[in-house]
């Protein structure tokens, strides 16, 4: 199977989610800030919104993979990658004890592929290990956290581990320690899965890039045009070693516009405030509607030329993609509503195909505003789900869409 995701409306035809497990059953109120969640999400609701998440998928078409099943079936197909697969993680958990460590190898090999992928998720509780020869002061200090590895509930957000950007991915090294480890699935998934072992796709971005960058800043909106935002989690220097790359790889795509957005929590990624549903038709948060900052990088023989513009993003969005460009508001018009409904992701859609989208139900106003501008909402529950600060586009890595 190869990667094809030329924009963000093209029918989507394969997805890649993770259904969300007992790694929401860690989660206390000490560690929230720690793991990047503002609540506790009751994991039995999370799971029933997340099946109705993919059952809608499915009904309209589109094959559903999992990354828990991905790296398990990538595990079965290739046995020998086991050892250095755990080591990799073992060493990425920022573990400082030698017996801790010697001790998590020795219990996460003894698993099976389902139940070692599984608690690599859930994380390793200190209780559930047995660490012989406790000689040193970092050996006994190492048990007073609750946790020998942090489990990984921001998995559930697959849109930010790699990008799917042509024919290939971006592997992001991301910002915090608590979601670095994801990357590892991702990896092991396109080098070791019988779907794309044999497909040499490229990786425009590797994950041990020095930069910092995240999924969710990657907009394709078209064969020729990438929107990346410049937030808190993708430093520009990550933007412009991506445009290197696939301009020297002579990939189909001539512009990329890095968008400068604020520095905070409610704008934590481009799709937070921005995402396309239509030929020209992009859902926005209103508080980015004043005259923007992008830069425009562009190629010259394999080389980047940078160009800072000032404007509002409807002409930039003209410019580019040569054609009227409409923007609907999340939570229309009222201050109150649209911080309310951004808070809770109402700009966050995923595309299925042109003018369809799939939504949060909590944001009614938003989505009658789309309904009235003549988009099919496919609304799924989500009192859980959006606690985690992430909606559709976020919970999705799409893989493959039709060409419009």
């Amino acid at each position: 199977m190869k990667i094809d995701v030329f924009s963000e409306i093209g029918k989507l035809k394969t997805v890649l989610l993770h259904r969300p497990g007992k790694e929401l059953e860690n989660l206390t109120p000490d560690l929230l800030e720690r793991l990047l969640f503002d609540d506790i999400p009751y994991l039995k609701v999370a799971q029933e919104e997340h099946d109705e998440f993919a059952r809608i998928l499915r009904e309209n078409g589109v094959k559903v993979l999992y990354i828990k099943d991905m790296v398990i079936e990538s595990l079965n197909n290739h046995p020998e990658i086991k050892s250095n697969f755990i080591n990799q993680f073992v060493e990425e958990s920022l573990i400082l004890s030698k017996s801790v460590k010697t001790a998590i190898y020795k219990y996460l090999f003894e698993l099976d592929n389902d139940l070692l992928v599984e608690k690599m998720i859930e994380g390793i509780r200190t209780k559930e290990i047995v660490v012989k020869n406790r000689i040193s002061i970092m050996d006994m200090l190492e048990s007073e956290y609750p946790f020998y590895t942090d489990p990984m509930p921001n998995i559930l957000f697959q849109r930010d581990p790699f990008a799917s950007i042509g024919n290939g991915v971006a592997i992001n090294n991301m910002l915090t320690d608590t979601r670095q480890r994801e990357t590892i699935f991702s990896e092991y998934m396109f080098k070791y899965h019988p779907l794309f072992e044999n497909e040499e796709i490229p990786f425009y971005i590797k994950r041990t890039n020095r930069y910092n960058s995240e999924g969710g800043d990657v907009l394709v909106l078209n064969k020729e045009t990438l929107a990346i935002g410049i937030s808190k989690r993708t430093d520009p220097r990550a933007i412009e070693k991506l445009a290197i790359k696939l301009f020297r790889e002579d990939t189909s795509f001539k512009t990329i516009l890095a968008f400068n957005i604020p520095k905070t929590r409610a704008f934590m990624h481009l799709d937070t405030v921005f995402t396309q549903i239509d030929y020209g038709v992009f859902t926005i948060h209103p508080g980015i509607m004043k005259e923007l900052t992008i830069f425009e990088i562009v190629n010259n023989n394999g080389k980047i030329v940078v160009s800072e513009v000032v404007s509002t993003l409807e002409k930039i969005l003209e410019k580019h993609l040569k054609r009227p460009i409409k923007l609907v508001k999340c939570g229309g018009s009222d201050k109150i509503t649209s911080g309310r409904e951004q808070w809770n992701d109402g700009a966050n859609t995923l595309a299925i195909a042109p003018g369809t989208v799939i939504v949060y139900s909590r944001n009614h106003v938003t989505n009658n505003i789309l309904r009235e501008q003549g988009i099919k909402v496919l609304e799924i529950p989500s009192s859980e789900l959006s606690r985690g600060r992430g909606g559709p586009r976020c919970m999705s890595m799409p893989l493959e869409r039709e060409e419009i």
